[in-house]
C-alpha cells in the first residue's frame, strides 16, 4: 500500500525538550478560508496559470513528486488554475529557494518545490548561498515523510556500515542530503565514504552507478523503489537514515542503532552524536516540501493549505500516486513550520559543531557530466514534441525535450520542438537514452 500512516510522535531529545505536535489535517480550522474567502480566492485564481518551481533537474524524485502535485492541485484550489512545472536546478536547490523567496511574485501564483535540506542551511550558519529566512517561508505541506537510505552496488565489497569503516566507497552527490549524510557518517562514526559532487540530479548519479563510475548514493527509499523495483537484486542497503524504520526494511539498522561509545569518533559523546542526527533527520520528516514566499497574503496561504489537505485525501490523486509508485505520507504546512522553529531553537554550541560535520572533509572532487550523441531518423514524436524517438544503430531511442532547457534546431536554425517531424534525421545530445536532451539538431 503506497499511502502509509502519518507519523505523529516527532521529538528530538532532551536537548530540545519541546515535542512536535501531531500532524493532523483537521487542526487549525480557524486558519482555513471562510466561504466568502473561498469566493475571493476563486475570483483571483480563475484563469490563472500557477508556476511550480522545482529546485532540481528533471527525472529525479523531487521532479516526479512535483509533477504529481501539479497534475492534481489545481482541482482543489478555488477557481481551478492550471499549473506549469519549471525546473530550476543549481547549488543544491538554493537557486530555486532564493528565487521563490526574493524574486518570484508574492501573490500566491508561484509555489516552490525545494529540497528539504535548504531550510536548514541558514540555521546551520551558511550565509553564502542562502538569501532567505526559513522561518518566514509559508509552508504548504509535504507529500511524503521520507525514509532515507545509504546504498551501494550489490557487487561492491562495502555491504554494511562496518565494511564502510574499513574500505572506501565512492558516493555521488547532487547536493543537500546526498552529501550531508555520507559526510555526517564519516565525521561522527568514522566511515570512509568518498563524496563526488557536481551531479545535477540523483538520476545522473544513478546512471553513473550503473556505469560503475560510482559505488553508491544516499537518498530516499521511495525514489530507489520507484526507479528500481528489483532493488533487492541491485543494491546493498547499509543503513536507514530516518527517525524510525520503514516497514519494508525491517532488518536494515537505523543509524541510531550504529551509534554507541565504541563507534563514535574521538572527541564526541554518544549523546552529542545522537542529537546531531536527530536534528538533521527532521529534514526527512519534511520529505518533499512545498512552500510559498514570505509576502504571499495570509488568506491565499490558508486557501492553498486547505487545497493541499484536500488533494492528498482525493482518491483520484491517491490512485495516480499508486500508479506512479510514489509513496504518500502527508505532512501539513503548520507542522513543517513548527519543525523548523524547534530546530532553530537548538543550543548554538551544538549547531556550530554540527555545521562542520555535515560537509565532506576529504579532497574536493567535482564530476564533469559526460554527454552522448545519438543520431538517426525520427520514427515517432509524442506530446507535441516533448518526446522524440529515433532509430540509432538499429535501436529505437527516445529523448525528452524541454521547452525552456533543450535547444532545438532544424537546418541550423532555432525551431520549436513541435516542428520536429517523422522522417527527419536528428542528433540528440543528452546524458543517456531516455533522458532530457540539451540539444536536438535536425535536418
Amino acid at each position: 500500500m503506497i499511502l502509509r500512516k502519518r507519523f505523529s510522535d516527532f521529538s528530538l531529545t532532551a536537548v530540545i525538550p519541546v515535542v512536535f505536535a501531531p500532524i493532523m489535517f483537521a487542526a487549525a480550522l480557524t486558519a482555513l478560508p471562510t466561504p466568502a474567502g473561498a469566493d475571493a480566492l476563486a475570483d483571483f485564481y480563475k484563469g490563472k496559470r500557477m508556476t511550480l518551481i522545482v529546485g532540481s533537474a528533471p527525472g529525479g524524485g523531487y521532479d516526479a513528486y512535483a509533477r504529481l502535485f501539479a497534475r492534481h492541485m489545481g482541482r482543489h484550489i478555488p477557481g481551478n488554475p492550471s499549473f506549469l512545472v519549471k525546473n530550476m536546478p543549481g547549488a543544491g536547490s538554493l537557486k530555486a529557494t532564493n528565487f521563490v523567496y526574493n524574486i518570484a511574485p508574492q501573490d500566491g501564483t508561484v509555489i516552490g518545490g525545494i529540497q528539504r535540506g535548504n531550510a536548514f542551511e541558514p540555521i546551520l550558519g551558511n550565509t553564502i548561498g542562502p538569501k532567505f529566512d526559513p522561518m518566514k517561508f509559508q509552508w504548504l505541506g509535504s507529500l511524503n515523510n521520507e525514509a532515507g537510505i545509504i546504498k551501494t552496488r550489490k557487487v561492491h565489497p562495502v555491504k554494511t556500515i562496518a565494511d564502510a569503516k574499513k574500505q572506501k566507497a565512492i558516493m555521488g552527490s547532487s547536493g543537500a542530503d546526498t552529501e550531508i549524510f555520507p559526510s555526517l557518517l564519516n565525521n561522527t562514526i568514522g566511515t570512509k565514504f568518498e563524496v563526488i559532487s557536481g551531479y545535477p540530479s540523483t538520476t545522473t548519479v544513478e546512471l553513473a552507478i550503473e556505469r560503475r563510475e560510482l559505488d553508491g548514493l544516499a537518498h530516499s527509499f521511495s525514489s530507489m523503489v520507484q526507479r528500481a523495483p528489483d532493488w533487492r537484486k541491485k543494491f546493498n542497503i547499509l543503513a536507514q537514515i530516518s527517525l524510525r524504520k520503514h516497514p519494508d526494511l525491517p532488518n536494515v539498522p537505523l543509524v541510531f542503532e550504529l551509534i554507541n561509545k565504541d563507534s563514535v569518533v574521538k572527541g564526541l559523546t554518544v549523546d552529542e552524536v545522537n542529537t546531531m542526527w536527530r536534528l538533521m533527520l527532521t529534514q526527512k520528516v519534511m520529505g518533499r516540501p512545498y512552500t510559498l514566499g514570505p509576502g504571499v497574503p495570509k488568506d491565499r496561504v490558508a486557501g492553498l493549505r486547505l487545497a493541499f489537505k484536500n488533494m492528498v485525501k482525493d482518491p483520484v490523486f491517491i490512485a495516480d500516486a499508486n500508479k506512479q509508485k510514489r509513496e504518500i505520507v502527508p505532512v501539513d504546512g503548520q507542522a513543517i513550520q513548527g519543525m523548523i522553529t524547534k530546530v532553530a531553537s537548538a543550543p548554538k554550541s551544538l549547531i556550530a559543531k554540527l555545521k562542520g560535520f555535515i560537509r565532506y572533509k576529504g579532497p574536493v572532487k567535482t564530476v564533469k557530466i559526460k554527454m552522448v550523441k545519438h543520431m538517426g531518423k525520427v520514427v515517432q514524436t509524442k506530446r507535441s514534441g516533448r518526446r522524440i524517438y529515433i532509430t540509432h544503430q538499429g535501436q529505437k531511442v527516445m529523448a525528452k525535450v524541454s521547452g525552456s532547457r533543450s535547444k532545438v534546431t532544424i537546418g541550423g536554425k532555432k525551431a520549436d520542438r513541435g516542428k520536429v517531424k517523422t522522417g527527419m534525421t536528428c542528433t540528440f545530445t543528452y546524458p543517456a537514452a531516455g533522458r532530457e536532451a540539451t540539444n536536438i539538431d535536425c535536418k
